[in-house]
């Protein structure tokens, strides 16, 4: 039997739409060779056969324009990746404990982009296994194991990061060493944002103590995601960072999302704060899709670790992996991408606020390049929530042809994170798509 997932707002939920027998057939053959904890997206399910820069491909040849899926940072099978992985895997894919020259270069690329003091590049599989390398360092630079979060953040899914990964939802407890504090949404709590968030996190910070728990670290998605996308009042961070520091925890700025260029005006999220992580998280973006992943630090953090727990991670740092990530860097930098995620993210951004002229529901309108997030706030009159409106335009917008999701507390927040290489008639299109949206879901 299919579970059934209500705390996603784009969840299959069997029974709530028709489905071909073709589609009836290969959900029942999920349902019983992968088991019940995996997740459909969408009241009525997709099936892809095909992907090509902003555009994925159904088996009779309909295109969908997606405007949700961040690991294909550059785009569904971008040319230059698909020739990067192709002529290495043709070539010679083995581990980082043999000597290659493309790790290299690929640590010298990522290392570049940052400040002098982030020395040391480590590799990993996933964004989920880089925050739990991230916690495992912390832990012993600081020799505390508190954690800091925000209420509705996602961290990733192991064991140790699920406990403070609260998006996950009740049925994954946080651990008793986790305390979270509010997102900084000033469009929500007014100004002085900067105060407030360190007031909380110093805070958190004394009720760690208070139970005998020594403070490790502070970790942020730096566009906090998962609670809303928040990228109002660039700096306002500096004030919590000092903080955690003050406390002999460190700062570490999970770069997932924001990350690769995704806010226009910066390669990394973190550094439209004017901070310096101890440690900064990057994910499947960086290999457009191939599974790399990994973590940026410093010499004086991970000194300590390295002489006493080393690291070794067969699959991490594969030669392919290696270089599909490097020619994700050399693409963003010839092809001018953050040029393109600030300019037609502005013009995103200005499209979707324009649309609260004409829909009531459409609230709150914020974005950096090309994130740009939409409150949705169902009228009292209409006995419908706001998640559920919200559900209902997702969905509207899956079967018009566009991808999209929902994030917040409430799930009544959409998700626009498109590929970077998206341009001005693809938010033309998606903008008359979700202006319909609008219109279908409030009559």
């Amino acid at each position: 039997m299919t579970i059934v997932d209500m705390s996603s707002v784009n969840a299959f939920i069997p029974g709530r739409a028709e489905l071909t027998a073709h589609q009836a057939s290969m959900i029942e053959q999920r349902d019983r060779l992968l088991g019940p904890a995996y997740r459909l997206m969408y009241q009525k399910p997709l099936h892809f056969v095909r992907g090509e820069g902003v555009w994925l491909y159904d088996p009779d040849g309909r295109r969908y324009l997606d405007t949700y899926n961040n690991v294909v940072s550059l785009g569904h099978c971008h040319p230059d990746v698909v020739e990067a992985i192709t002529k290495q895997v043709a070539t010679l894919c083995t581990n980082t404990r043999y000597l290659h020259e493309t790790i290299l270069e690929l640590a010298d690329g990522l290392l570049s982009t940052v400040s002098g003091d982030l020395s040391h590049m480590m590799l990993t599989c996933s964004g989920s296994e880089a925050n739990d390398l991230a916690y495992r360092i912390a832990k012993v630079r600081t020799g505390g194991t508190g954690i800091i979060i925000t209420e509705t953040a996602y961290h990733g899914i192991t064991d140790t990061v699920s406990q403070f990964s609260p998006t996950l939802g009740e049925a994954v407890p946080l651990g008793a060493h986790v305390r979270t504090v509010k997102a900084p949404a000033a469009y929500r709590s007014g100004p002085n944002v900067a105060d407030r968030f360190r007031r909380d996190v110093e805070a958190a910070i004394a009720d760690l103590k208070r139970h005998g728990i020594k403070p490790a670290m502070l970790i942020v998605d730096s566009i906090f995601t998962s609670d809303g996308i928040l990228p109002e009042e660039p700096g306002f961070l500096k004030g919590a960072v000092e903080a955690i520091r003050d406390a002999g925890g460190i700062f570490v700025a999970d770069e997932v999302q924001p990350g690769f260029g995704r806010t226009g005006n910066h390669m990394w999220g973190f550094q439209r704060h004017g901070v310096d992580p101890d440690i900064v998280t990057l994910g499947k973006p960086m290999g457009n899709g191939q599974p790399i992943a990994g973590l940026l630090t410093r010499h004086d953090v991970v000194e300590k670790f390295g002489r006493s727990s080393r690291y070794f991670n067969t699959f991490a740092g594969n030669t392919v992996s290696c270089a599909a990530a490097v020619a994700v860097l050399q693409v963003i930098r010839r092809d001018k991408i953050m040029d393109n995620a600030r300019e037609v993210g502005a013009y995103l951004l200005e499209k979707v606020s324009a649309l609260r002229s004409r829909h009531e529901c459409m609230g709150h309108v914020r974005g950096a390049g090309l994130f740009v997030a939409a409150d949705i706030n169902a009228e009292k009159a209409m006995q419908i929530s706001s998640g559920a409106l919200t559900a209902s335009v997702v969905n509207a917008m899956r079967d018009d042809g566009v991808l999209i999701s929902a994030c917040g507390e409430d799930h009544n927040i959409l998700k626009i994170r498109p590929p970077l290489i998206f341009t001005r008639d693809n938010v033309d299109h998606f903008v008359e798509v979700l202006d319909k949206a609008l219109e279908a879901s409030t009559r």
